[in-house]
């Protein structure tokens, strides 16, 4: 896969996003929201960076299990319970997401929700990638 991340400069810079991805590929993955499940369907983490971790992992888990890798993600979104305190960790969350899934950053939004499938659940994440 190519990605082009697309800043135009009429735009305010982005931090931990890019505003367009433009992708040449032969494979569509389209991923299912992941929360902080481990294992044995269980909400893990007290805090949401810790939540925050496990659900990036997971979803990443579920794109290297289809053959993708962090660099071909081109959409990802964010669904919190508390945009507030998701904005509050916003640097400690963006480091989070550079430790797992590297400085190739997918188009993204966050979106505030009254609550996830699973109740504990803090955050969920789901996305695209386009894959070679």
């Amino acid at each position: 896969m190519t990605a082009e991340r697309v800043n135009p400069p009429d735009l305010s810079p982005p931090a931990g996003f890019s505003h367009a991805v433009v992708t040449t590929g032969s494979r569509v993955v389209f991923l299912a929201g992941q929360t902080a499940l481990d294992g044995d369907g269980k909400v893990v983490g007290d805090t949401l960076p810790e939540q925050f971790t496990r659900a990036l992992t997971n979803l990443l888990t579920a794109l290297r299990g289809a053959g993708g890798a962090p660099a071909d993600l081109a959409r990802v979104t964010v669904y919190a319970t508390d945009v507030a305190a998701y904005r509050g960790h916003a640097r400690e969350l963006g480091r989070i997401w550079r430790d797992v899934a590297g400085r190739d950053y997918p188009a993204m939004a966050v979106v505030e929700v009254v609550r996830l499938w699973d109740e504990e659940a803090m955050v969920e994440l789901d996305g695209f990638a386009v894959l070679p």
